[in-house]
């Protein structure tokens, strides 16, 4: 699979906006699917039994931030190489986790009508 121009372009633009303040917009990113599908709370471990509003949790904000990175450093290495390559522990603990969790392939098909302005 590879990007078409403007994909990568897309790419690239997302990547500079994202970039200037990960911790921000990876925490806005989870906030708006939580708003979306608060069901989606009980998916997570450390949100599950806790009270405290998702913004204010130091674990999802952790999470966020990981997830941002390593989704953004995939994108470069489609965008570079063609092709993402990842430890096959990694993957193997991802789907693990996301099984673990209830994870089903719906759940990835959350559409958002925003875009990254609306992040912000």
């Amino acid at each position: 699979m590879s990007f078409t121009e403007k994909q990568e372009g897309l790419v690239k633009e997302s990547w500079e906006v994202l970039k200037q303040d990960i911790p921000h917009l990876s925490l806005r990113f989870f906030s708006l699917i939580l708003e979306i599908a608060p069901s989606a709370k009980n998916m997570f471990s450390f949100l599950r039994e806790s009270e405290e509003i998702p913004q204010n949790n130091p674990k999802l904000k952790a999470h966020a931030v990981k997830v941002f990175k390593m989704t953004c450093k995939s994108a470069i290495q489609l965008r570079e190489k063609g092709e993402v390559v990842v430890a096959d522990t990694t993957l193997k603990y991802l789907g693990t986790t996301h099984v673990k969790s209830g994870v089903k392939y719906p759940h990835f098909e959350v559409h958002f009508c925003f875009n990254l302005k609306k992040l912000n």
